[in-house]
């Protein structure tokens, strides 16, 4: 006899509601115009290289940043729903993480990445890369449910310097240039 999930499991339903979100918002991308997969004609796992790959592949520099994301909205959901199902809030989670990717490939975000922040050649992103960044949230998400906080921000730091090490970019910088840019670091970002 099968048993039924508890309160604190993710269930089934809850991902067939996930998986609703990330076709619909892959749908309403191509409606936009963006480009299924990256110009250049290939999938890679991983592009490591600072160019127009960048945002058109299923990981790179910037996938850590999603990662960060979901430990942000697994934490934010267990202090201000923790009554609400772990699903539930993994849900919103989703929604709000496919909500921002396509504000981010709407011109006025891409314009913005152009005028403040070191990502001047910026067009947005392709489909597949938007789902892997919404798939790389959940799965921080996931990550920040099972483990100790000290070992989520422990990891979330890790991530923020290895990118600021590698590609002189990270969450925190993403968010702060977006926002209120600041001459001096986009300059230091660029090499200068």
């Amino acid at each position: 006899m099968a048993t039924k999930p508890s309160i604190g499991d993710i269930g089934a339903r809850h991902w067939a509601v996930v998986a609703a979100i990330l076709i619909g918002m892959a749908m309403f991308l191509l409606w936009m115009g963006r480009n299924p997969i990256c110009t250049c004609g290939t999938v890679e796992l991983w592009h490591a290289a600072l160019d127009s790959g960048n945002s058109q592949h299923i990981a790179d520099w910037y996938t850590p940043s999603h990662i960060i994301h979901g430990f942000l909205f697994y934490g934010a959901g267990w202090l201000l729903l923790r009554r609400r199902p772990p699903g539930e809030r993994l849900i919103l989670a989703v929604s709000i993480e496919a909500a921002w990717e396509m504000l981010e490939n709407s011109p006025i975000i891409i314009n913005r990445y152009r005028d403040a922040t070191i990502a001047l050649g910026y067009t947005g992103d392709s489909i597949i890369n938007s789902v892997a960044d919404v798939a790389w949230m959940a799965l921080g998400f996931a990550f920040a449910r099972r483990v100790p906080v000290w070992v989520t921000v422990a990891v979330a730091i890790g991530f923020e310097l290895l990118a600021l090490a590698v590609i002189r970019d990270n969450l925190t910088l993403n968010v702060l240039m977006l926002a209120w840019p600041i001459e001096a670091i986009k300059l230091w970002q660029s090499g200068g």
